[in-house]
């Protein structure tokens, strides 16, 4: 299938590994932010039976080949037929939900290992996907969660990754927080979300005015992709930890071994 140079860029995925899961980045483009129609929900999203069945039917439940086993999530493995798919037959919007992508592992493990990073803090996780470092700091004793995701697909699958590890689902905003009155975060942790110059410019733009305006900590995850290690950014960030990447998850991302968590100290 061949890919548009932004999922490239983001994915750093060799093209003819799969179907759906190498779905084209549409022309849009995810830095335009496309938010779905249902901006907030209290306690997770509501699920839409025939899109719960549709979610438990065509994903896998997996605690392996990441940097977390504590956590399970559904996702979208070679076991699943949408992974061998043609790209347009999945009928709903790109599925990065679906992804256990190496820069939020590291924050995931980080939290996990660390839990008074978060412990009694509130923890806003900004570009959520499948869930997962939300789930590691409410496994770690966070106060006050929100995951915030473009997709409210993606808002959908959190709620069922929060009921697979036994948690209760957590606020989900998926909403363009880049737009939004900031709020007060003791922590917002955010992985992968440095593949676009345009989107990448205007985060560090919201995280300098976090940490001036709220002395907010801010935690990066990346595994070392070309947009986020030539970008300004690098010149406020502090390296807390780096983590060898399990061989499932070095095949899923072609090049790259490691993965690391940043402080942002503007």
């Amino acid at each position: 299938m061949a890919l548009s140079p932004g999922w490239r860029a983001f994915a750093l995925f060799p093209g003819t590994h799969c179907g759906v899961y190498l779905k084209a980045l549409r022309t849009s483009g995810l830095s335009s932010f496309p938010w779905g129609h249902c901006p907030w929900r209290g306690t997770g999203l509501s699920l839409d039976p025939e899109m719960k069945a549709f979610l438990e039917e065509n994903t896998e439940v997996t605690s392996s080949g990441s940097l977390t086993p504590e956590i399970q999530l559904r996702l979208l493995t070679p076991r699943c037929k949408f992974w061998w798919e043609r790209a347009d037959l999945w009928p709903h919007s790109d599925p990065y939900w679906a992804i256990y992508w190496p820069g939020g592992q590291a924050l995931s493990r980080y939290l996990l290992d660390n839990p008074n990073v978060v412990r009694g803090k509130s923890v806003l996780d900004l570009g959520s996907g499948c869930g997962a470092t939300a789930i590691a700091a409410k496994m770690s004793g966070a106060a006050r969660i929100v995951a915030n995701d473009i997709d409210p697909i993606a808002g959908m699958a959190i709620t069922l990754n929060c009921e697979l590890n036994q948690l209760n689902p957590f606020p989900i905003l998926t909403k363009n927080v880049l737009d939004l009155e900031q709020d007060k975060w003791d922590l917002i942790v955010l992985g992968d979300m440095f593949y676009d110059e345009d989107l990448a410019d205007s985060l560090h733009r919201w995280l300098k005015d976090c940490f001036w305006t709220h002395r907010t900590q801010v935690l990066i995850g990346d595994p070392g992709r070309p947009q986020f290690r030539e970008h300004s950014i690098q010149h406020q960030l502090h390296k807390v930890v780096e983590y060898s990447l399990p061989e499932p998850t070095r095949q899923e991302n072609n090049g790259l071994t490691t993965s690391t968590v940043w402080e942002f100290q503007p």
